[in-house]
């Protein structure tokens, strides 16, 4: 019984002749996070998460921070915390009522990357949220299946400079520039919204033309 095909899957590696190659593949993959697989996590400033909502359809979101802040604190669990987003919630929404994840850590400059599949479950009352400022949740994660994938097609990037936004203990975290769009402020959380009106708000177009031109303050 294969942990990763399906019947979908076993018949487009009939068509392509890579049945045999498909299961070769599988049995490397791990259950349990070896050294090297630690390590590499810790590494990582950033990865992908995919998750299914209520109507069954896929979410792709990317989750960043400081290198160390997704930790494997054991053989087959990891966190990560949740941070301050745009409200919707989507992937913190779909993990509470599907619990399946993926996740893809990938290291531009080596290149190298990593598949993490299972199953996740959030709680603002996890002992690690006093590890992480400014946490809105911690996830935390149940390994069902960890593999190595090829780099092929993994172009070679350098980091330029670390998110602003990413909370940290040494500073005071900058207010999202989005929540100073006018159009917006009749809307936001009451701690927002005090912090919007005392940096002055902007229009939404202004705000596109910083995102598009790259300004580190969008």
């Amino acid at each position: 019984m294969s942990r990763l095909y399906g019947a979908p899957h076993r018949a487009l590696q009939d068509v392509f002749g890579t049945r045999n190659l498909a299961d070769r593949i599988e049995q490397l993959v791990c259950t349990e996070f070896d050294e090297a697989a630690k390590g590499f996590i810790k590494a990582m400033d950033m990865f992908f998460l995919a998750t299914v909502d209520h109507e069954g359809r896929p979410t792709v979101s990317y989750k960043g921070g400081d290198p160390g802040f997704v930790q494997v604190i054991d053989s087959t669990t990891l966190v990560f915390p949740s941070y301050d987003g745009n409200g919707m919630f989507l992937s913190m929404g779909n993990v509470a009522q599907n619990t399946q994840v993926g996740m893809l850590f990938i290291s531009f400059e080596r290149p190298h990357r990593l598949r993490v599949q299972g199953t996740a479950n959030i709680s603002r009352d996890d002992p690690m949220m006093s590890h992480y400022k400014e946490a809105d949740f911690i996830v935390r994660v149940q390994l069902s299946e960890l593999w190595q994938n090829c780099p092929r097609y993994i172009h070679r990037y350098q980091k330029v400079t670390p998110s602003r936004y990413v909370p940290r203990e040494a500073c005071e975290t900058p207010l999202a520039e989005w929540k100073r769009i006018d159009l917006i402020q009749d809307v936001l959380p009451a701690r927002d919204a005090t912090k919007a009106q005392a940096a002055g708000t902007i229009g939404i177009e202004e705000w596109i033309d910083k995102v598009k031109s790259g300004d580190p303050t969008a």
